[in-house]
């Protein structure tokens, strides 16, 4: 947890970042501090449920979904480095539980302050990194689910 005076922020790992990638995770946590943000990673969080969604296995995602909107609803946002993911959380949510009079509002409250951590760092902070140059050539591969499901394109570049 970090003490910054910025927007209180849940980050979301993510499996892949937890189990295979952690220094994407770290490399976010930077990011987000530098930014400003009070960052805060919940040691409950879970999988977002998105491989059970995606196999039509709505009963598990639904209890995946419930257990990850109680997990970040105390946050200001919440950001994952991982667009789907965060797809998941903002489109899937609310379509999942839409028809449960407890969870519709709340899926859709957690969906509405959910991003991508470059859009998020752009869109919502307006936040470059100073003073960093590469003297290089980069290619940059935009995330499917990022571009298509977040709109996620010039933030990265």
């Amino acid at each position: 947890m970090t003490t910054a005076s910025g927007p209180r922020v849940g980050l979301f790992v993510t499996c892949l970042v937890d189990s295979i990638r952690p220094s994407v995770g770290f490399a976010a946590l930077r990011l987000l501090e530098e930014a400003g943000c009070s960052v805060e990673v919940p040691p409950q969080q879970t999988c977002c449920g998105q491989p059970a969604y995606n196999s039509g296995d709505d009963a598990d995602a639904a209890s995946l979904a419930r257990r990850v909107i109680e997990t970040f609803e105390p946050y200001d946002y919440v950001v994952l480095p991982s667009g789907s993911c965060a797809g998941s959380i903002r489109h899937g949510y609310p379509e999942l539980l839409a028809g449960d009079p407890a969870w519709a509002a709340r899926a859709e409250r957690l969906a509405a302050k959910t991003h991508e951590i470059m859009s998020f760092l752009v869109d919502v902070l307006g936040f470059t990194p100073e003073g960093r140059r590469l003297d290089a050539t980069a290619t940059y591969h935009d995330s499917c689910a990022g571009l298509r499901e977040l709109g996620v394109s010039a933030q990265p570049r």
